[in-house]
Protein backbone atom coordinates (compact mmCIF):
# COMPACT_ATOMS: atom_id res chain seq x y z
CA UNK A 1 0.00 0.00 0.00
CA UNK A 2 1.28 3.46 -0.90
CA UNK A 3 2.44 5.74 1.90
CA UNK A 4 0.42 8.72 0.73
CA UNK A 5 1.56 10.98 3.56
CA UNK A 6 5.20 10.41 2.64
CA UNK A 7 4.45 10.93 -1.05
CA UNK A 8 2.52 14.08 -0.22
CA UNK A 9 5.26 15.48 2.00
CA UNK A 10 7.92 14.88 -0.64
CA UNK A 11 5.94 16.19 -3.59
CA UNK A 12 4.56 19.20 -1.74
CA UNK A 13 8.09 20.48 -1.24
CA UNK A 14 8.67 20.27 -4.99
CA UNK A 15 5.30 21.92 -5.68
CA UNK A 16 6.17 24.81 -3.37
CA UNK A 17 9.50 25.39 -5.09
CA UNK A 18 8.18 24.97 -8.63
CA UNK A 19 5.87 27.88 -7.95
CA UNK A 20 7.64 29.93 -5.30
CA UNK A 21 10.82 30.81 -7.18
CA UNK A 22 8.85 33.32 -9.26
CA UNK A 23 8.07 35.41 -6.16
CA UNK A 24 11.61 36.85 -6.18
CA UNK A 25 12.51 36.48 -9.83
CA UNK A 26 14.16 39.62 -11.26
CA UNK A 27 12.38 39.08 -14.57
CA UNK A 28 9.03 39.19 -12.80
CA UNK A 29 10.04 42.18 -10.71
CA UNK A 30 11.10 44.15 -13.81
CA UNK A 31 7.70 43.56 -15.34
CA UNK A 32 5.87 44.52 -12.14
CA UNK A 33 7.97 47.68 -11.84
CA UNK A 34 7.00 48.67 -15.38
CA UNK A 35 3.36 48.40 -14.30
CA UNK A 36 3.91 50.56 -11.21
CA UNK A 37 3.78 47.73 -8.66
CA UNK A 38 7.37 47.17 -7.55
CA UNK A 39 9.15 44.03 -6.42
CA UNK A 40 7.41 41.95 -3.72
CA UNK A 41 4.27 44.03 -4.04
CA UNK A 42 4.00 42.68 -7.57
CA UNK A 43 4.08 39.13 -6.22
CA UNK A 44 1.24 39.98 -3.86
CA UNK A 45 -0.75 41.49 -6.72
CA UNK A 46 -0.19 38.51 -9.03
CA UNK A 47 -1.16 35.96 -6.41
CA UNK A 48 -4.14 38.05 -5.31
CA UNK A 49 -5.49 38.45 -8.85
CA UNK A 50 -7.99 35.55 -8.80
CA UNK A 51 -9.54 36.84 -5.55
CA UNK A 52 -9.10 40.56 -6.26
CA UNK A 53 -12.76 41.18 -7.23
CA UNK A 54 -13.64 40.38 -3.60
CA UNK A 55 -11.42 43.22 -2.37
CA UNK A 56 -8.44 43.54 -0.02
CA UNK A 57 -10.17 42.22 3.11
CA UNK A 58 -10.89 38.89 1.43
CA UNK A 59 -7.31 38.67 0.17
CA UNK A 60 -5.93 39.49 3.63
CA UNK A 61 -8.05 36.72 5.12
CA UNK A 62 -6.97 34.20 2.49
CA UNK A 63 -3.25 35.05 2.59
CA UNK A 64 -3.03 34.48 6.34
CA UNK A 65 0.39 35.78 7.33
CA UNK A 66 1.09 38.60 4.88
CA UNK A 67 0.86 42.12 6.26
CA UNK A 68 -2.66 43.56 5.88
CA UNK A 69 -1.11 46.97 5.26
CA UNK A 70 0.94 45.62 2.36
CA UNK A 71 -2.11 44.02 0.79
CA UNK A 72 -4.12 47.24 1.05
CA UNK A 73 -1.22 49.21 -0.46
CA UNK A 74 -1.06 46.77 -3.37
CA UNK A 75 -4.72 47.37 -4.14
CA UNK A 76 -4.08 51.12 -4.12
CA UNK A 77 -1.10 50.77 -6.47
CA UNK A 78 -2.94 48.52 -8.89
CA UNK A 79 -5.95 50.84 -8.96
CA UNK A 80 -3.70 53.84 -9.61
CA UNK A 81 -1.35 52.31 -12.19
CA UNK A 82 -2.53 49.12 -13.86
CA UNK A 83 -4.94 46.18 -13.51
CA UNK A 84 -4.69 42.87 -11.73
CA UNK A 85 -5.08 41.13 -15.08
CA UNK A 86 -1.99 42.89 -16.43
CA UNK A 87 0.04 41.89 -13.37
CA UNK A 88 -1.14 38.29 -13.78
CA UNK A 89 -0.08 38.33 -17.44
CA UNK A 90 3.30 39.85 -16.56
CA UNK A 91 3.90 37.10 -14.00
CA UNK A 92 3.03 34.43 -16.58
CA UNK A 93 5.50 35.90 -19.07
CA UNK A 94 8.20 35.78 -16.39
CA UNK A 95 7.34 32.17 -15.54
CA UNK A 96 7.85 31.03 -19.12
CA UNK A 97 11.04 33.06 -19.47
CA UNK A 98 12.47 31.71 -16.21
CA UNK A 99 11.57 28.07 -16.81
CA UNK A 100 13.21 28.23 -20.23
CA UNK A 101 16.35 29.77 -18.77
CA UNK A 102 16.83 27.81 -15.55
CA UNK A 103 15.09 24.42 -15.91
CA UNK A 104 14.52 23.79 -19.64
CA UNK A 105 14.53 20.02 -19.06
CA UNK A 106 11.10 20.19 -17.42
CA UNK A 107 9.31 22.10 -20.16
CA UNK A 108 8.14 18.94 -21.90
CA UNK A 109 7.17 17.15 -18.66
CA UNK A 110 5.21 20.22 -17.54
CA UNK A 111 3.35 20.21 -20.84
CA UNK A 112 2.58 16.52 -20.32
CA UNK A 113 1.52 17.12 -16.71
CA UNK A 114 -1.27 19.60 -17.41
CA UNK A 115 -3.75 17.13 -18.97
CA UNK A 116 -3.07 14.73 -16.09
CA UNK A 117 -3.33 17.26 -13.30
CA UNK A 118 -6.27 19.45 -14.31
CA UNK A 119 -8.79 16.60 -13.82
CA UNK A 120 -7.36 16.22 -10.31
CA UNK A 121 -7.75 19.95 -9.65
CA UNK A 122 -11.36 19.73 -10.79
CA UNK A 123 -12.08 16.99 -8.23
CA UNK A 124 -10.49 18.65 -5.19
CA UNK A 125 -13.04 19.95 -2.66
CA UNK A 126 -13.35 23.72 -2.49
CA UNK A 127 -15.19 24.09 0.83
CA UNK A 128 -13.03 26.27 3.08
CA UNK A 129 -10.45 26.69 0.33
CA UNK A 130 -11.29 30.07 -1.12
CA UNK A 131 -7.93 31.01 -2.63
CA UNK A 132 -7.67 27.64 -4.34
CA UNK A 133 -11.21 27.94 -5.70
CA UNK A 134 -10.44 31.42 -7.02
CA UNK A 135 -7.31 30.14 -8.79
CA UNK A 136 -9.08 27.09 -10.19
CA UNK A 137 -11.76 29.27 -11.82
CA UNK A 138 -9.20 31.28 -13.82
CA UNK A 139 -8.94 30.72 -17.57
CA UNK A 140 -6.51 27.92 -18.25
CA UNK A 141 -3.56 28.90 -20.43
CA UNK A 142 -3.41 27.73 -24.00
CA UNK A 143 0.36 27.41 -23.68
CA UNK A 144 0.87 23.79 -22.59
CA UNK A 145 3.88 24.50 -20.34
CA UNK A 146 2.17 27.39 -18.60
CA UNK A 147 -0.96 25.29 -18.23
CA UNK A 148 1.02 22.61 -16.40
CA UNK A 149 2.59 25.24 -14.15
CA UNK A 150 -0.82 26.71 -13.29
CA UNK A 151 -2.14 23.26 -12.40
CA UNK A 152 0.80 22.81 -10.02
CA UNK A 153 0.05 26.25 -8.56
CA UNK A 154 -3.52 25.16 -7.86
CA UNK A 155 -2.19 22.22 -5.82
CA UNK A 156 -0.05 24.67 -3.88
CA UNK A 157 -3.00 26.91 -3.07
CA UNK A 158 -5.18 23.93 -2.09
CA UNK A 159 -2.59 22.80 0.43
CA UNK A 160 -2.11 26.37 1.63
CA UNK A 161 -5.81 26.90 2.25
CA UNK A 162 -5.95 23.62 4.17
CA UNK A 163 -2.98 24.70 6.28
CA UNK A 164 -4.57 28.04 7.16
CA UNK A 165 -7.82 26.32 8.10
CA UNK A 166 -5.82 24.31 10.64
CA UNK A 167 -4.08 27.46 11.87
CA UNK A 168 -7.46 29.11 12.38
CA UNK A 169 -8.80 25.99 14.12
CA UNK A 170 -5.86 26.24 16.55
CA UNK A 171 -6.98 29.78 17.39
CA UNK A 172 -3.89 31.45 15.94
CA UNK A 173 -3.68 34.72 14.05
CA UNK A 174 -1.36 35.15 11.09
CA UNK A 175 1.24 36.95 13.22
CA UNK A 176 1.08 34.31 15.94
CA UNK A 177 1.41 31.53 13.38
CA UNK A 178 4.46 33.24 11.87
CA UNK A 179 6.13 33.57 15.26
CA UNK A 180 5.58 29.87 16.01
CA UNK A 181 6.67 28.89 12.50
CA UNK A 182 9.82 30.97 12.90
CA UNK A 183 10.69 29.21 16.16
CA UNK A 184 9.85 25.80 14.66
CA UNK A 185 12.26 26.50 11.80
CA UNK A 186 14.97 27.77 14.15
CA UNK A 187 15.30 31.10 12.33
CA UNK A 188 16.61 34.17 14.08
CA UNK A 189 13.98 35.83 16.24
CA UNK A 190 11.10 37.46 14.33
CA UNK A 191 12.68 36.95 10.92
CA UNK A 192 9.64 35.26 9.41
CA UNK A 193 6.91 37.69 10.49
CA UNK A 194 9.12 40.63 9.52
CA UNK A 195 9.69 39.06 6.10
CA UNK A 196 5.90 38.95 5.66
CA UNK A 197 5.74 42.72 6.13
CA UNK A 198 4.61 42.83 9.76
CA UNK A 199 5.84 45.87 11.69
CA UNK A 200 7.44 45.76 15.18
CA UNK A 201 4.21 46.76 16.94
CA UNK A 202 2.25 43.99 15.21
CA UNK A 203 4.93 41.45 16.05
CA UNK A 204 5.03 42.59 19.69
CA UNK A 205 1.27 42.13 19.93
CA UNK A 206 1.64 38.62 18.52
CA UNK A 207 4.18 37.76 21.21
CA UNK A 208 1.87 39.24 23.86
CA UNK A 209 -1.14 37.18 22.80
CA UNK A 210 0.96 34.02 22.65
CA UNK A 211 2.17 34.79 26.16
CA UNK A 212 -1.41 35.14 27.40
CA UNK A 213 -2.13 31.70 25.95
CA UNK A 214 0.88 30.20 27.70
CA UNK A 215 2.67 29.50 24.41
CA UNK A 216 5.41 31.99 25.26
CA UNK A 217 7.14 31.99 28.64
CA UNK A 218 9.89 34.41 29.65
CA UNK A 219 10.05 35.73 26.11
CA UNK A 220 10.58 32.34 24.47
CA UNK A 221 8.32 30.06 22.47
CA UNK A 222 7.60 27.00 24.62
CA UNK A 223 8.12 23.34 23.67
CA UNK A 224 4.32 22.77 23.67
CA UNK A 225 4.01 25.65 21.19
CA UNK A 226 6.59 24.03 18.93
CA UNK A 227 4.66 20.77 19.26
CA UNK A 228 1.48 22.62 18.22
CA UNK A 229 3.24 23.92 15.11
CA UNK A 230 4.44 20.40 14.31
CA UNK A 231 0.90 19.09 14.79
CA UNK A 232 -0.40 21.65 12.28
CA UNK A 233 2.24 20.54 9.79
CA UNK A 234 1.46 16.87 10.30
CA UNK A 235 -2.27 17.46 9.93
CA UNK A 236 -1.66 19.47 6.76
CA UNK A 237 0.24 16.51 5.33
CA UNK A 238 -2.52 14.12 6.40
CA UNK A 239 -5.38 16.19 5.00
CA UNK A 240 -3.83 16.96 1.62
CA UNK A 241 -2.97 13.49 0.33
CA UNK A 242 -6.06 13.49 -1.88
CA UNK A 243 -4.42 15.33 -4.76
CA UNK A 244 -1.80 12.60 -5.13
CA UNK A 245 -4.23 9.76 -4.54
CA UNK A 246 -6.36 11.11 -7.39
CA UNK A 247 -3.29 11.42 -9.59
CA UNK A 248 -2.31 7.83 -8.80
CA UNK A 249 0.76 6.28 -7.23
CA UNK A 250 2.67 5.74 -10.46
CA UNK A 251 2.21 9.31 -11.70
CA UNK A 252 2.83 10.76 -8.23
CA UNK A 253 6.17 8.96 -8.09
CA UNK A 254 6.95 10.10 -11.65
CA UNK A 255 6.27 13.66 -10.51
CA UNK A 256 8.88 13.32 -7.76
CA UNK A 257 11.47 11.81 -10.06
CA UNK A 258 11.06 14.44 -12.75
CA UNK A 259 10.36 17.64 -10.83
CA UNK A 260 12.30 17.22 -7.61
CA UNK A 261 15.70 17.78 -9.27
CA UNK A 262 14.37 20.88 -11.02
CA UNK A 263 12.97 22.19 -7.75
CA UNK A 264 16.45 21.98 -6.23
CA UNK A 265 17.78 24.13 -9.08
CA UNK A 266 14.99 26.63 -8.53
CA UNK A 267 15.64 26.67 -4.77
CA UNK A 268 19.21 27.72 -5.49
CA UNK A 269 17.67 30.48 -7.58
CA UNK A 270 15.67 31.59 -4.53
CA UNK A 271 18.89 31.63 -2.49
CA UNK A 272 20.42 33.92 -5.10
CA UNK A 273 17.51 36.30 -5.57
CA UNK A 274 16.05 36.44 -2.04
CA UNK A 275 18.22 34.58 0.47
CA UNK A 276 18.52 31.19 2.17
CA UNK A 277 15.68 31.75 4.65
CA UNK A 278 13.05 32.48 2.05
CA UNK A 279 10.67 29.86 0.71
CA UNK A 280 10.66 28.07 4.10
CA UNK A 281 8.20 25.41 2.93
CA UNK A 282 10.89 24.26 0.49
CA UNK A 283 13.55 23.92 3.16
CA UNK A 284 14.40 20.65 4.86
CA UNK A 285 13.91 21.31 8.56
Amino acid sequence: MADWIAINRRNSRAVQTMVGWIFWDPGAWRRYEALGVPEMLGYIAARATPLSPAGPDAVIAAFGSLSPGAVRFVFELVEANTTFAEVWSARDEAVIEGLNEFVPDILSPLADLGPLLWPVVDQLPTVGRVLFAAHARMARPTDEVLSGWHAVNCLREWRGDTHWALVAAAGLTGIEASILHNAWLGYERDWLPASRGSNPDEIAEGWATLKRRGLVVQGEVTPPAIALRQQIEDETDRLTTLSWELLGERTANWFAQVFEPASEVLLVRVDQTAGPNYQPASRVR
